[in-house]
């Protein structure tokens, strides 16, 4: 995504005075800029430039990050360069709905439906090259599912638009915009709407997804000011939460449908995010693992190894425990100033609980570390 580098932010107070949908040529060159995948030489250097480097750490395992429109080649140099004295790995991309490879191994982080529990849930499937070579269902399957992000924008964008007043009206009280605020979002997404009408065949589909709008009000921060957008985007936060609550689950494939087409392939499969999907955990679905750890689910890691230690007396193969980074390296494309702290945070490979002392003392027990999964991972991965 190409973005102008702001150095500089001019709080002002009040909306401009908009109030035609008629696209400029300011809106045009903004839309192409947020839509683009095109890496500036700034860009370049913040992705290949690791935040921290881990001399002291020998073993990479990584099965729950996302390149995003990032080239491998500068994620690859930014991985070299965080862990320069890594002795083994194992690496697999997890793109959302879309199969990419690295290194022999292909992966992807599938959105699916777990019936028992009436919601979505999501899956980490790792396979060797050569499983997924011909695997056509399967890639028809994602091929399918991808199209949610692209669809919900559009509901996301139509609710706006339309304008749909229950939505909006109860986002609108829950984080106090006014209708000024609620007007000005309303003929800029209108606009952008128009835009990808027009420009359909031109437009990345990586780049068809609900960040669009936030990457949008983003990119007009050097003129609105960071509080006025900062409003704009808590807006945007609580309609984008209604629409997806609405979404009709009956579009994905159940989780038992994933399954049994990974296993058929030969593939692995991982449950990620485990407090966001406790009903999945409970489902016992023939999977390989779990995380027990995420940036954003850290609160019962050492309850989550405990009952997996605990199972695992009783299970003929083990399930494994995976700890999850969920990098996105398109977060790191942004100016530091429209990045989202947290997530610009995560780092592939780095997972800070592996070497946190009394979740050690959980994992020593049954001698579970880093190099133990990435060996007993890559044996069912290329059995």
């Amino acid at each position: 995504m190409k973005i102008v580098k702001n150095t500089e932010s001019l709080e002002i107070r009040s909306f401009p005075a908009t109030t035609t949908e008629e696209i400029t040529e300011a809106d045009s060159d903004l839309f192409f800029q947020v839509v683009s995948t095109d890496l500036e030489p700034w860009q370049v250097e913040q992705v290949i430039t690791p935040s921290s480097v881990q001399v002291r750490q020998e073993a990479l395992l990584a099965v729950h990050w996302h390149p995003e429109f990032v080239p491998m080649k500068h994620i690859r140099t930014r991985v070299d360069a965080m862990f320069p004295n890594r002795e083994v790995e194992l690496m697999i991309p997890t793109q959302h709905n879309v199969l990419m490879e690295w290194d022999g191994y292909s992966g992807v982080e599938v959105d699916c439906f777990s019936s028992g529990f009436n919601r979505k849930v999501q899956l980490l499937l790792h396979f060797t090259n050569d499983k997924v070579k011909d695997a056509g269902v399967l890639k028809s399957m994602l091929a399918h599912t991808f199209k949610y992000r692209s669809g919900q924008l559009f509901e996301f964008m139509h609710t706006i638009t339309r304008p749909d007043e229950a939505r909006i009206g109860k986002a609108a009280r829950a984080v106090g915009a006014d209708r000024d605020l609620i007007e000005f979002v309303r003929l800029n997404v209108a606009k952008i709407q128009r835009l990808l009408d027009d420009n359909w065949t031109d437009v990345p589909r990586l780049s068809v997804k609900n960040k669009l709008l936030r990457n949008w009000f983003d990119a007009m921060r050097p003129d609105l000011g960071d509080n006025t957008v900062d409003r704009v985007q808590a807006y945007l936060k609580a309609v984008k939460k209604l629409v997806k609550q609405d979404f009709d689950l009956s579009f994905f494939y159940r989780a038992s449908e994933i399954i049994e087409e990974v296993r058929g392939l030969g593939g692995c499969i991982v449950i990620p995010h485990p407090e966001q999907f406790w009903p999945i955990l409970l489902r016992d679905y023939d999977v390989d693992g779990i995380e027990v750890w995420n940036p954003q689910s850290q609160e019962y890691t050492e309850f989550l190894i405990s009952v997996v230690n605990e199972q695992n007396e009783r299970r003929s193969r083990d399930m494994l425990i995976f700890m999850g980074d969920d990098c996105h390296m398109g977060e790191k494309t942004k100016p530091a100033d429209q990045q989202d702290k947290a997530k610009a945070a995560r780092e592939i490979g780095l997972q800070p609980a592996w070497d946190d002392l009394s979740i050690r003392k959980k994992l020593i027990v049954n001698n579970i570390s880093r190099r133990s999964i990435i060996n007993e991972y890559k044996e069912r991965l290329e059995g």
